[in-house]
């Protein structure tokens, strides 16, 4: 189903079940940074009915706080339209990215330029999102006017099971934080 197809009543059954399966292909994704000790959040984007990029934090293995799931995988549509000598422009035009959590401010604003028509998220983002959240950067045309058109959001497919990822993140320490952002665990305050 390309990113155009989604929004037709008759198959809001198959988009559903379209938009499972795809989810749980980026939880994966989300699966894979959790264990590489990211923040799990996972990433693909779909053209063609095909899983072109993906992507998952990588953040904290760089130590660049813009290596969001996100923007790995917009570069990765860049390599795959310049190998295959497609317009990127119009590749983003026609697909549709899966997140599993809703993308931050910055991630939205990205997705706007790039002229994404669509973007499908599991769980909400208390803190940072930028599709509802906190700011709606997807189609607040008056928020950021000039930066590209508003895209199309639907939030919530498997949410459950990002935020359990999350949970199981958290509850650990992130050995990447600096020492002045690490919990203290109870025994160590004694």
């Amino acid at each position: 189903m390309n990113a155009k197809e989604w929004m037709r009543k008759e198959d809001m059954t198959t988009a559903l079940d379209c938009h499972l399966g795809w989810m749980r292909k980026a939880l994966g994704f989300a699966q894979r940074a959790l264990e590489a000790q990211e923040v799990p959040v996972g990433c693909i984007i779909i053209y063609d009915d095909k899983i072109i990029a993906n992507g998952g934090n990588e953040v904290n293995k760089t130590k660049n706080a813009t290596r969001h799931a996100e923007i790995i995988a917009i570069e990765e549509v860049r390599t795959y339209c310049a190998e295959k000598k497609l317009s990127s422009k119009d590749v983003f035009k026609s697909s549709i990215l899966y997140v599993t959590v809703e993308p931050c401010i910055m991630c939205a604003g990205a997705l706007r330029q790039i002229e994404i028509p669509l973007v499908v998220y599991g769980c909400r983002n208390e803190r940072f999102g930028g599709c509802g959240s906190i700011i709606d950067v997807s189609c607040d045309k008056a928020i950021t006017s000039n930066i590209g058109p508003t895209f199309d959001a639907i939030s919530g497919v498997l949410a459950d099971d990002a935020v359990s990822l999350l949970k199981n993140f958290y509850k650990g320490e992130n050995v990447n934080a600096p020492d002045s952002k690490r919990k203290v665990k109870k025994e160590q305050r004694s």
